[in-house]
């Protein structure tokens, strides 16, 4: 059920955890909301340490020298912190909440604490009552991709046949060349049309989780998943923007499949397409970057949620996605009642929109 309302008139006091591309989203995000206040920022590099958290983020100096120790960041006192760092360090989780420091995260293990790694669930679980704090998952996707905008197709329906999510992907618009071949592996040979399915774990442990949720939020428990993952290969040539080439031939598009079943069947489904042309030997459909929902059932639906753009830099206009639901959900997290708590234990996220002035972006 709903927990306690957001408290009218209260400042929540947050530190971020971690300043890269969502960090630094989120800093600008926190100090223009006017509930919030940013009393910290904990970083990993050496390099980084002790500088402003308003520099690193790209605004006028905050007066808040970033720290490298979680002790640190317990003696603030804050209501919250926002984790966002690449991998987790599960000590430093379960001091933050034993400590009665509310966490809301964008890392994909935490959505759900019945769907979550026995182990991990255990320790976060006894930190949370040690505590008597809270710790939420959310973002883009895995997040309002998975659960929130499902739950609004849903929101007309008596019966659900099946759930279908595609995500789209542009990469080179978000990503750099370097990343994009020698990371990522876009333009390598593949003798094969399907990934090991081994190496998908990391990638879908959060969708698996989200999707275990919002099917027992409705009442209709998955089974199990069926996971997946496949190449696409270019059609013809593709230029990067450093003038790097993805040959004709080699892989340019990754779909992944996360089919929760139910009744042996898929049931709700999510889909991811990365790519970097539409070109492909695929049929994949692809139509632009953003979502598609399909929806099957009494009243089906079939909704596209396409990106639009900003006057920020592309990569930094989509981290917002992924930060603002994290920042949004500050009150009502840290009012809730201890414990994992997904999207559908909180009262409904009422985004307040009042800003205390510009950063200076």
């Amino acid at each position: 059920m709903p927990n306690d309302k957001p408290v009218p008139g209260r400042t929540y006091r947050v530190v971020q955890w971690a300043a890269g591309r969502m960090g630094t989203k989120a800093i600008r995000a926190v100090v223009d909301h006017p509930d919030l206040e940013l009393v910290g920022l904990y970083v990993h590099s050496e390099e980084k340490k002790g500088k402003d958290a308003g520099v690193l983020a790209g605004i006028a100096p905050l007066g808040i020298p970033a720290v490298r120790d979680v002790e640190d960041v317990v003696s603030l006192e804050p209501d919250c912190v926002l984790y966002m760092q690449e991998g987790f360090e599960l000590d430093d989780v379960t001091r933050l909440l034993s400590s009665g420091i509310n966490i809301i995260t964008t890392r994909n293990e935490f959505f759900y604490g019945p769907a979550m790694d026995p182990a991990i669930r255990e320790r976060v679980e006894d930190a949370c009552a040690r505590g008597g704090a809270s710790i939420h998952a959310t973002g883009s996707s895995p997040g309002f991709s998975t659960t929130t905008m499902p739950l609004t197709l849903v929101h007309a329906m008596r019966r659900l046949d099946e759930l279908t999510i595609d995500e789209y992907a542009d990469i080179p618009a978000s990503v750099g060349p370097e990343m994009i071949t020698q990371v990522m592996g876009f333009g390598t040979p593949v003798g094969q049309d399907e990934m090991d399915p081994r190496l998908l774990r990391g990638t879908t442990v959060g969708f698996e989780q989200s999707l275990t949720a919002l099917a027992d939020a409705i009442g209709l428990p998955l089974e199990g998943f069926d996971v997946r993952g496949e190449f696409a290969r270019a059609t013809e040539p593709v230029t990067l923007s450093d003038g790097s080439v993805i040959e004709k031939g080699t892989m340019a598009a990754q779909r992944i499949t996360v089919a929760g079943l139910r009744d042996g069947r898929p049931f709700l489904t999510f889909r991811s397409h990365w790519f970097c042309t539409q070109h492909l030997d695929k049929d994949w459909n692809i139509g632009g970057e953003g979502w598609l929902f399909t929806a099957k059932g009494d009243a089906p639906m079939r909704a596209r949620v396409s990106f639009g753009r900003t006057d920020e830099e592309y990569s930094q206009h989509l981290a917002g996605y992924t930060a603002h639901p994290a920042v949004n959900s500050v009150p009502n997290v840290v009012e809730a009642e201890p414990g994992i708590r997904t999207v559908f234990d909180l009262r409904p996220v009422l985004p307040h929109l009042g800003t205390t002035g510009p950063t200076g972006l």
